[in-house]
């Protein structure tokens, strides 16, 4: 397993979303441990081949770019009354689950705790992300079928 090979790993893990993952192979053990500030890869090349010495090396972490999909910088106090719901994943938004069906949820529209309020696609993957709040739908952040990045915020909903 050559360095770029575990570059493309480590940029799956990260886009996944997964916490840890363990690859062992006749002559490499890599773990790959996400969740902190900054993502740590650990190499070990086992005795059999001795080309490629132990290592550590942060992952890159994905840039966050401000396009206009994303919304300009509001007041605080005009949104501290609001939950954002935000992005768990890397991927692109949908509010349909198809599209000859209806929207997911529109603003104003009250939701309950475990409704759908997108799908977000990851890798071909299609991720119903529902609701953790009940509330009513005040602002819908992100444009259908847009690229989101992890923990972007896509929804505000009022509590109340």
């Amino acid at each position: 397993m050559d360095l770029k090979d575990i570059q493309n790993l480590i940029k799956f893990v990260a886009k996944s979303g997964a916490s840890e993952v363990k690859l062992e192979t006749e002559d490499v053990k890599i773990t790959i441990k996400t969740g902190s500030e900054t993502e740590t890869t650990y190499v070990q090349q086992m005795p059999m081949a001795a080309q490629m010495p132990q290592m550590a090396m942060p992952a890159q972490q994905p840039v966050a770019s401000t396009t206009a999909t994303e919304p300009a910088a509001a007041p605080a106090k005009e949104d501290s009354k609001y939950i954002t719901v935000k992005s768990p994943i890397i991927g692109t938004f949908y509010r349909k689950p198809s599209p000859d069906k209806p929207l997911f949820v529109e603003v104003g529209q009250t939701i309950a705790e475990g409704d759908v309020l997108c799908i977000i696609e990851a890798m071909k993957l299609f991720n119903e992300i529902e609701s953790e709040v009940s509330g009513k739908v005040v602002k819908i952040l992100v444009d259908d079928a847009s690229p989101v990045e992890f923990d972007q915020p896509l929804f505000l909903v009022d509590p109340s």
